[in-house]
């Protein structure tokens, strides 16, 4: 009862090392995705409620890739703590096996293999998907935001405009350009008119209407004559104006069961998207989600080595702090290869696997050795 009570205190306190750890990286990741948000608002003209409902939706995008390093460091200062205050000797010398303290370190990385896995294949995607629809539902909300002086803006599609003084909702020198026709209604032939330019001496900008004094409109199509009026004063309706935010959900934003009906089912939305070259982009997207989480009772038993006596360089802190990063490493760089190479592929799916089971057999054989050597 005692060791049992040892052994889910230790699990509780790796736990909440990695939790804190994961928390406050993911915080530090987060601001800075939070200020590169902050564009939605200044370019593209969204309320400030649809910037902290996408930017706090986001943080679930951000969070569950932190947390194969957050359980490495974990587990590290884990043994570290318990080896310096000589806790593990005191377990040993009560007849607790080495072997026992390795499976409670298994034990901890499979559940926090189930916490990663109900995040990367449920929660993440459903959250960024949740704030892709807040970008296709919700409209721009100003667009006085978007105006920058003496600088063109392109942040609504097929329409560019620049003015060369702004004071509050004044402007002066306004150049319009459109190709999306969007101002179409500005011509007195709708149906041929593909590019229309509005310049005016001075504007007010109400709303989502912008009010253009002493100027002309000049619109057409390309090669050919162009319609030119003048006029005193116009209004311009801009609520029909659509952002170059993108509004598709991203792959990463795609819900983990039809990217596996793509791959198996060959039924993603519309079959002509489930073709070989989306599938490229599919598979390492399925195994982030899939496979990276099966590589941390990998990680959980190279720090493990720890636990073997030995003074040896190779199995000191800081190389088994080396191996593990680098599997880290490879788990990120050899991902983008999996969607495009077969080998890499089964290579990539099957390397934890032989990884625990190896070192699994190497722990044992040496917790043997030093129980012969008493």
């Amino acid at each position: 009862m005692l060791q049992n009570k040892i052994y889910q205190n230790f699990i509780i306190e790796i736990i909440k090392t990695l939790l804190i750890i994961l928390l406050s990286l993911s915080l530090i990741a987060f601001t800075v995705r939070a200020v590169n948000f902050l564009d939605l608002i200044v370019e593209n003209g969204y309320n400030i409620s649809t910037y902290f409902q996408y930017s706090l939706l986001n943080i679930f995008g951000v969070a569950p890739k932190f947390i194969p390093l957050s359980f490495l460091i974990a587990i590290l200062i884990f043994i570290h703590k318990h080896k310096d205050d000589s806790e593990f000797i005191i377990l040993w010398t009560s007849g607790v096996k080495k072997i026992q303290l390795v499976n409670i370190l298994v034990l901890t990385s499979a559940i926090v293999s189930i916490l990663y896995l109900l995040f990367s294949t449920t929660i993440t995607p459903f959250a960024l998907h949740k704030s892709r629809q807040i970008l296709s539902n919700d409209n721009f909300n100003s667009f006085l935001p978007t105006i920058r002086t003496q600088q063109f803006s392109d942040s609504f599609k097929g329409f560019t405009f620049i003015v060369e003084k702004k004071q509050n909702n004044s402007m002066q020198n306004i150049f319009l350009h459109d190709k999306g026709n969007n101002l179409k209604n500005l011509s007195s032939n709708i149906t041929e008119t593909n590019e229309t330019t509005v310049t005016a001496e001075n504007g007010i900008l109400e709303e989502n209407n912008m009010f253009l004094f002493n100027g002309q409109i000049i619109s057409g199509k390309k090669n050919s004559e162009s319609e030119i009026i003048k006029f005193e004063q116009l209004t311009i309706d801009l609520s029909n104006l659509t952002t170059t935010t993108i509004k598709k959900p991203k792959v990463q934003e795609t819900s983990t069961v039809k990217l596996l009906e793509c791959i198996f089912f060959n039924d993603y939305e519309e079959s002509r998207f489930c073709n070989q070259e989306f599938k490229k982009e599919i598979l390492p997207v399925l195994n982030r989600r899939m496979v990276i989480p099966f590589y941390l009772p990998v990680i959980s038993l190279i720090c493990a080595l720890l636990l073997v006596k030995s003074q040896k360089i190779y199995l000191n802190k800081i190389s088994i702090f080396i191996y593990s990063f680098s599997i880290l490493i490879f788990t990120e760089l050899a991902l983008r290869y999996t969607g495009i190479n077969l080998a890499m592929l089964i290579i990539y799916i099957s390397l934890p696997f032989i990884f625990f089971i190896f070192l699994y057999f190497i722990l044992i054989l040496s917790f043997s050795r030093e129980n012969k050597n008493i």
